[in-house]
């Protein structure tokens, strides 16, 4: 399995074992940042993948906020804790080059419980050494699927709930406080720390060339060595998984695309790499079905755990996902046909694009993905039979 120590290089956690590992942080001004960053072609990697140095571009105006982004509220996901816990420093050493590149005189860590502690013992070290000029906010977000939304960042940040707030008005114009803001995942604030080190030609020595650099990836499910890697982006997915055998892999979390194992083989994990596939990478997420387990099940249980966790601000998510949650029990436990599967098209039309946030949109993606890839096995329940049931029945006793 392939594996490359960047982020995850320090031999400790300590202020002292950080700086001896990676050295002196240098200081870039804005454009310095920005240019550094579009050679380098970062992207983010909380999900979207947005390019990191466009995203700072955007940000203008008066006193601007800037926000390391580790809710990390995805149940299939692990890495910015661990990030947050094996390397603390490195995401504030990205949170204050990005804090001094837009001119911030407000910074803030939102990270999920399980890394407020290691995260507050950084901070600590950091301002008894004089090296927090900002005095970094730490706020525990909630541990919700919607809660590392940019927008439920910034309204819980501003002490309000950790919901999504209307696509109308970018943060990056009015955020915390109304004030322009900039809000990347910590990983992307680590990566950050890493090229104004070493560059953007030592960032792109490895990984796929229209999407370089490493990537933490969490691997569940029916894998060997679960857990938190980090992998060259472009990594093909068959290294990943062997040596097992899996029916369907989840790739991107709850709000990602399942696809057949018919169609791994020479699949790379990076944007463009599964662009033909109808995927992407998302925050690193990479959960692999066995063959004993039915995907139509599994995608029931999602969509039931997606629709309460729905910010309930608009009909999509009030009335649409708690349908679709229900269509698809039906669909895995009762008889499929033809019928139901229209119905499961029409609301996933009707959910997609409508709501307040993305959080719709998200699960109508998965759920049409998994009509595509699991196919073969809506045929198999429509005559009360399963694929997995099958293969679980055929293995010998």
């Amino acid at each position: 399995m392939p594996s490359t120590s960047r982020l995850l290089a320090a031999e400790g956690v300590t202020l002292s074992e950080h700086r001896e590992h990676f050295g002196p942080l240098p200081t870039v001004d804005r454009t310095q940042l920005i240019a550094l960053l579009d050679e380098a072609g970062l992207s983010g990697r909380g999900g979207a993948g947005f390019p990191t140095g466009r995203k700072i571009a955007a940000v203008t105006g008066a006193k601007p906020v800037v926000v390391g982004n580790g809710a990390e509220g995805e149940p299939l996901s692990r890495k910015d804790a661990v990030l947050l816990t094996r390397a603390p420093h490195l995401v504030l050493d990205g949170l204050d080059t990005a804090a001094v590149a837009i001119g911030a005189d407000k910074a803030y860590l939102y990270v999920h419980a399980e890394a407020v502690a290691s995260v507050r013992t950084a901070v600590q070290e950091r301002r008894a050494a004089g090296l927090d000029p900002y005095r970094v906010v730490v706020v525990e977000a909630p541990d919700m699927f919607v809660a590392g939304e940019e927008s439920a960042a910034v309204r819980h940040i501003d002490g309000g709930p950790a919901l999504p707030r209307d696509r109308i008005v970018l943060t990056a114009v009015a955020g915390v406080r109304g004030r322009p803001t900039l809000v990347n995942n910590v990983e992307t604030l680590a990566h950050i720390a890493l090229i104004v080190r070493f560059g953007a030609d030592w960032f792109r020595q490895v990984g796929d060339d229209k999407d370089p650099g490493t990537m933490l990836v969490t691997l569940s499910g029916a894998v060997d060595g679960q857990g938190v890697l980090e992998v060259p982006t472009g990594t093909l997915l068959t290294e990943l998984l062997a040596p097992r055998a899996v029916s369907a892999v989840l790739i991107g979390g709850y709000h990602g695309s399942w696809l057949p194992a018919a169609t791994l083989h020479g699949a790379r994990l990076s944007r463009t790499g599964l662009e033909s596939l109808g995927a992407s990478p998302g925050a690193g997420i990479v959960h692999a079905l066995g063959p004993t387990d039915c995907g139509l099940a599994r995608t029931a249980e999602i969509t039931g755990y997606l629709a309460g966790q729905s910010a309930r601000q608009c009909g999509p998510c009030r009335n649409g996902l708690p349908r679709l949650a229900e269509l698809l029990d039906e669909l895995a436990y009762g008889r499929a046909n033809d019928p139901l599967v229209k119905e499961i098209r029409r609301i996933t039309r009707l959910v997609d694009g409508r709501g307040s946030c993305r959080h719709p949109d998200g699960t109508a993606r998965m759920v049409r993905s998994a009509l595509r890839t699991f196919a073969d096995d809506i045929e198999l329940h429509h005559r009360g039979r399963c694929i997995a049931a099958d293969v679980l029945a055929a293995e010998p006793n």
